[in-house]
């Protein structure tokens, strides 16, 4: 049977908002359509709220704002065996945090999560996955197909079968530094489809060659969010075709990055640049380079919100990555 939330929802769909917000979860969770609040680093607390996830990056802000996402309506929640979930006016929220030492590794872990996810939300009437984000440790050790974000690919390729059959969603995958080797993947679905995006400066993730590993990675560069002009954006760093490029050079990374955000904003139809409403997130590898990030931000997206959290690429000579969400 198809489940949902039962709650009306609007003739007009309204994507979720996005914010960093200084407040305390207990206050933040208690506010009305909040869909989910999520901590970064290891100091956050840890609450039993399904809503609530301690995400295992640690932020060069401090103090550290959450994240919240909010919608318009009631907000019901729950955990079904290791998933937590939320739903509220048509939006999906769920993810699942599973620890490698008891599963066998980023490939058996990553198929575990992904088969678990994908049955939860194939049962759902929001089962349109809109976002998904995963965060696993020491993502680039290993060598060729050793190495442990190739491993993550393929389990995620297998966990996920035939369910994004119809297209991939938009995604992030990043490297932490918690002491603990836990993967933690979480999605954004809706009871309506999105319509993917594109970059016409880059080859589409899963058209990448035998070079990037076995399992090509599985996402799109962009979604467009149902109802309204939302893109939710993937991962994007200073790629060009499927070569990285710059290497070394951050300052030129981050150029090129802007170039492909703004050209991913262009093929969604959006207004070009970013505003104080549109929230990004930049993963830095090095935290040395961090005040330069910052700055360079602050310089080039003034007013823009920018989260920055301490993050590794899924290239070892890639050394920044920025998503994140453009409202129009």
């Amino acid at each position: 049977m198809v489940q949902g939330c039962e709650n009306v929802r609007p003739a007009l769909r309204r994507a979720p908002r996005v914010s960093y917000r200084w407040v305390d979860p207990g206050m933040a969770l208690q506010e009305p359509g909040v869909l989910a609040v999520f901590g970064f680093g290891t100091g956050v607390a840890h609450g039993a709220d399904p809503r609530w996830l301690s995400v295992d990056l640690e932020s060069f802000d401090a103090p550290t704002p959450l994240e919240v996402w909010q919608v318009d309506g009631p907000v019901t929640h729950g955990r079904v065996g290791e998933v937590q979930w939320s739903c509220g006016d048509g939006w999906l929220f769920a993810a699942i945090t599973l620890d490698e030492a008891l599963h066998g590794g980023p490939r058996d872990t990553a198929a575990i999560a992904y088969a678990q996810l994908c049955d939860f939300v194939a049962a759902r009437r929001e089962h349109h996955v809109q976002r998904i984000w995963n965060y696993l440790g020491d993502i680039n050790q290993g060598d060729g197909d050793g190495e442990r974000y190739k491993q993550f690919c393929e389990g995620r390729a297998e966990g996920m079968g035939s369910f994004f059959a119809d297209g991939f969603p938009a995604a992030t995958a990043i490297g932490h530094r918690a002491a603990a080797m836990r993967l933690q993947v979480y999605l954004l679905a809706c009871d309506e489809p999105g319509e993917r995006v594109e970059n016409p400066r880059q080859v589409s993730a899963w058209q990448y060659p035998r070079q990037y590993g076995r399992t090509a990675p599985t996402f799109a560069r962009a979604m467009t969010l149902p109802g309204q002009d939302v893109l939710a954006i993937s991962g994007t760093a200073a790629v060009v075709g499927h070569a990285s490029a710059h290497e070394d050079d951050l300052l030129a990374q981050l150029d090129e990055t802007l170039v492909n955000l703004e050209t991913l904003l262009a093929s969604a139809g959006m207004p070009a640049g970013f505003d104080t409403q549109s929230p990004l997130k930049a993963y830095v590898r090095h935290p040395t380079d961090a005040p330069l990030v910052h700055d360079f931000l602050q310089h080039r997206l003034p007013g823009v919100p920018v989260l920055a959290v301490h993050g590794d690429i899924c290239r070892r000579e890639l050394l920044v990555e920025i998503d994140g969400w453009r409202y129009a």
